[in-house]
């Protein structure tokens, strides 16, 4: 048969196709889905593996060994309290633990920004050497959680976990989903904003 050139030419795709199924896919890890089902063995791991790298974490905000160990202990009772609603962690359990601790963070600078924390008993002489060089040591840190506060969230998120973790620029662009090049590129530029906010304060 010869079609004219006016003439569409048969469409030569099948006239029937089956539909495409998708396959439901889950980036959740083996160990965010037992703690989905609340596996007993589950719980007490969780503990024994992210409690000290949470109160390391909060210790650098914060520079309060107690207050630091509160709020790891409260971040980890956040993520079970969120798991028995059906939310919490869909693919990174560390990266909703690590910024949980950040929430909770800045929540009590919130609250307490402004009060003083530290008093010295009575029954210590001010003028007594290892009391005015601790006093001296505690200003200092002191000025760096204070300038610490006036970075944006990001730069203390990179410093804590850098600094207070002490994870590698690989394990922090991992927890911040970012690329190693711009973790330290925002490094740098958290550290050169810490910089100047001291140097404000000196003068």
């Amino acid at each position: 048969m010869v079609y004219s050139r006016n003439r569409p030419l048969p469409d030569s795709r099948p006239t029937h196709t089956t539909p495409r199924t998708t396959a439901l896919v889950t980036d959740a890890s083996p160990e965010i889905m037992a703690l989905r089902a609340l596996d007993t063995e589950a719980i007490p791991a969780l503990h024994a593996r992210y409690l000290v790298e949470l109160y390391r974490y909060a210790a650098y905000r914060t520079g309060d060994p107690q207050l630091a160990e509160d709020l790891a202990s409260e971040v980890l009772v956040r993520l079970l309290e969120a798991v028995r609603v059906g939310k919490g962690p869909a693919t990174s359990l560390r990266g909703w633990l690590m910024g949980t601790a950040s929430h909770l963070v800045n929540d009590h600078y919130r609250r307490a920004y402004g009060r003083p924390t530290e008093v010295l008993t009575e029954n210590l002489r001010s003028d007594a050497p290892e009391v005015s060089a601790q006093a001296e040591q505690n200003e200092r840190q002191a000025d760096v959680r204070r300038a610490l506060l006036r970075l944006t969230p990001e730069q203390q998120h990179v410093l804590s976990l850098r600094f207070g973790s002490g994870l590698s620029l690989e394990e922090t662009a991992l927890r911040m989903d970012r690329s190693a090049n711009a973790i330290k590129a925002l490094q740098f530029r958290a550290l050169a904003g810490l910089r100047r906010e001291l140097e404000a304060r000196q003068t």
